[in-house]
């Protein structure tokens, strides 16, 4: 089978990957003049978190991210497996018991165990949870590696062009995250917004989950002295800029995390806006003769394999997926 993939995302590049493995002929198309220059994934977190997205999404997000955690380990040597370490200052203690409750897993921790893990925060905090199972890698290296991947397989990735609109001869997947809204209306963006930042004197192995009331945030190593600051859950479709209330409350809770981050060198800003359907749950949907695979809202690097694997299938073998799967009656299956 011929494809044709729209879009370079994590999404797209995913599931070009597993299209490519089982011998379809793949191209990969994307809008955006070079990589980097658009979409979320160049932004996200990079966390593969399945355990703790359980504590505010449904078990098919678990399900799903156990999958790609696995995934990851298979096609990105890089991937690291150091677990979640999750925080909560004294005065907001009762966070971190919802934590465990929604949870339902992570092992409890007193302030001895938080400083056996992370020396740098001993006295710090009298409690934590910690899911070893959990891991993290860089989205933006992750990225490269598997577009290198592509290429090393025979598959082009056509920076600055869309993807034909109409070939007989090609099958159609779509993986254009918002930008689909013109074939899938009920989307809706959700900003996020990040810190990159830098502070060798530092030295954290893990993603660090601190929990407020209103602005839980994380902190994730990016190796070299790097972490990546996020947040933000905003409803809005602007990806346009970092709001100075954003800013101002991101660089606070890193360093009520720790107060050597007050002394860090800010290098980028970032934001991007992630697709979601109302009940923030992923779809594969047939419409307008293409597949879809969309919604991945905050999860995207922890689910996109899982869903690549099943959109796969179902092009090249008519599987069907119903935990995932949204079929149109109106809209014909490709052969």
């Amino acid at each position: 089978m011929r494809v044709s993939v729209s879009g370079a995302g994590i999404a797209g590049l995913t599931c070009a990957l597993e299209l490519a493995a089982r011998g379809a002929q793949v191209e990969v198309f994307e809008r955006a003049a070079a990589p980097g220059t658009e979409g979320c994934s160049w932004f996200a977190g990079g966390m593969l978190a399945p355990w703790c997205e359980r504590e505010s999404s449904p078990e098919l997000i678990t399900q799903l991210g156990l999958e790609g955690i696995d995934w990851w380990r298979a096609h990105f040597p890089a991937t690291q497996l150091q677990g979640t370490l999750v925080l909560a200052p004294a005065r907001d203690q009762g966070e971190l018991v919802q934590f465990a409750r929604r949870s339902g897993a992570g092992e409890s921790l007193d302030g001895a165990g938080v400083a056996r893990l992370e020396p740098e925060l001993a006295g710090r905090f009298s409690s934590g949870l910690y899911f070893a199972g959990e891991g993290h890698l860089d989205p933006r290296a992750a990225l490269s590696a598997l577009s290198a991947r592509l290429r090393a397989l025979g598959v082009p990735i056509h920076f600055g062009r869309e993807a034909p609109a109409s070939d007989p001869a090609r099958a159609r997947l779509e993986c254009r995250g918002l930008a689909a809204r013109d074939a899938l209306p009920g989307l809706r963006g959700v900003k996020g917004e990040m810190l990159l930042l830098k502070l060798p004197e530092l030295t954290l192995t893990r993603p660090v989950r601190l929990l407020h009331p209103r602005l839980p945030v994380y902190v994730v190593p990016r190796g070299g002295g790097l972490y990546m600051v996020g947040a933000s859950m905003i409803e809005s479709d602007q990806a346009t800029r970092v709001s100075a209330r954003s800013l101002l409350e991101l660089l606070a809770a890193a360093c009520a995390l720790h107060p050597a981050f007050g002394e860090a060198e800010v290098l980028e800003l970032g934001t991007g806006v992630r697709a979601a359907y109302p009940d923030n749950l992923p779809r594969l949907s047939w419409v307008g003769g293409a597949l879809h695979v969309n919604g991945l809202y905050r999860h995207g690097f922890l689910i996109a394999p899982a869903l690549a694997r099943r959109a796969a299938e179902h092009l090249l073998a008519g599987a069907s997926f119903p935990e995932v799967m949204h079929e149109d009656p109106g809209q014909r299956r490709l052969a």
